[in-house]
């Protein structure tokens, strides 16, 4: 078997990025941009008020009052000079007009029977923002791999993009095997289980930001396990199959992949949940056999797609945030394999906290419900009550009082591939 860092590895050599596309701008929320965005005008383009007040002439003469001349709104301009000794009403965002130096907010101001009179003495340039003060003609706006968030779209819109060229969002295809599953809706009976693997694959397809094609069931026939592999090579950029990769009687689908042509980098990972988990290449696209349990399932979906899903949309942060928490009870692990450990992270006092879930069954989709966070304890390692640690945060809006300490912790580059040191501690 090879280690969880030796499969992430080979899996990371082998994926490029996807193609690009034009898409509109508010289409390109959390895509990654796949050019350098460069500012084609000054931001702001003009000197302008910051606030609801007066502007005063230049030079500021040592008198009682100036006379009011003018009223200058928003999406207005004034092109004459403002003569020493007067005075603009002006709001907020309007062009400071010629000859002005300074603009006090109505609530400094003091109004006399002729005109105005700041209640302190002004100071030269205040509350006036100066062109280009936030962004300059030809500056670099937005790099090349950034992530659009809500304040890159209404940069974008501000340097007058109506399309911003991104990574495509990949297509991710999942198939669950075997007969004993059931489809959605249906009511479980004796040797019968719903199919919900697929379900959960789709929603980590789609939190990670990528378009999920569920195929449905195929049946523990080589025939009907190859024929969904085809269907959803045609139209997926990776595919998931669930079950069917252990050594069972009816284990299809890693003989199916090899009688397809596919490439078989690696069977079987030294971790647990998952160990029977198989990386291919079929078609020139990767294909993921996971295990059929469901926290197997899931955990192998964080360890090896994410990464690859993030890579192929040109992400640089391909892995989820690490915090160190405080272990709440002892936690063991007894077998010989790495132990991706499920528990509950909570922010108390200023500092994280972890508690282990106590059934860690890999069928017990319960301790990931219960939980956001997992745990990597080596081989018969013990670790004490009390014991700081390293976890790995699932939840992806976890607790914003640590956003600090949560987005210093998943500075990763896409090159960092020891997971031992990113994800659930080492």
């Amino acid at each position: 078997m090879i280690s969880i860092e030796q499969a992430q590895q080979i899996i990371l050599q082998s994926i490029d990025a996807l193609p690009t596309q034009e898409v509109p701008v508010l289409k390109s929320l959390g895509r990654v941009v796949a050019e350098n965005i460069h500012a084609p005008w000054d931001i702001p383009s003009t000197d302008n008020s910051a606030m609801d007040g007066f502007a005063f002439s230049s030079p500021l003469p040592d008198q009682d009052h100036w006379r009011v001349t003018d009223f200058v709104p928003a999406g207005q301009f004034r092109t004459s000079l403002v003569a020493p000794g007067e005075a603009v009403r002006i709001m907020t965002g309007a062009p400071i007009p010629p000859g002005c130096e300074t603009v006090v907010p109505f609530e400094e101001i003091d109004l006399t029977n002729q005109g105005v009179r700041p209640l302190k003495t002004p100071k030269k340039g205040a509350n006036i923002r100066r062109r280009g003060e936030d962004i300059q003609a030809n500056d670099l706006v937005i790099t090349a791999g950034s992530v659009i968030r809500p304040q890159e779209i209404g940069m974008l819109v501000s340097l007058g993009c109506t399309m911003v060229k991104v990574f495509r969002t990949v297509r991710v295809a999942i198939l669950a095997t075997g007969d004993e599953l059931l489809e959605e809706g249906s009511v479980p009976s004796a040797g019968k289980i719903i199919n919900s693997n697929s379900y959960s694959l789709a929603a980590q397809v789609l939190e990670a930001g990528g378009e999920p094609i569920v195929l449905g069931i195929a049946k523990d026939t080589d025939l009907a396990t190859k024929e969904k592999i085809r269907e959803g090579l045609e139209g997926a950029d990776i595919l998931i199959t669930t079950g069917g990769v252990s050594v069972g009687d009816r284990d299809y689908v890693k003989e199916a992949l090899h009688e397809l042509g596919g490439e078989l980098f690696f069977w079987k990972v030294n971790l647990k949940p998952g160990k029977p988990v198989a990386y291919a290449m079929l078609n020139g696209k990767p294909v993921f056999a996971l295990p059929g349990n469901p926290v197997a399932t899931m955990v192998g979906f964080e360890l090896f797609v994410r990464p690859t899903m993030l890579r192929m949309m040109g992400h640089r942060n391909l892995f989820r945030p690490v915090v160190k928490a405080t272990l709440i009870e002892p936690a063991h692990n007894k077998g010989d394999r790495p132990h991706l450990v499920r528990v509950r992270v909570k922010l108390e006092q200023g500092g994280y906290s972890a508690s282990v879930y106590k059934n860690q069954s890999s069928a017990n989709l319960a301790s990931l419900t219960q939980g956001n966070g997992l745990l990597r304890l080596q081989p018969t390692q013990s670790i004490d009550a009390g014991s700081e640690v390293q976890i790995t945060l699932l939840d992806r809006g976890f607790e914003m009082g640590g956003a600090e300490t949560l987005f210093k912790s998943s500075s990763y580059e896409a090159d960092e591939v020891v997971f031992a040191q990113q994800c659930c501690g080492s």
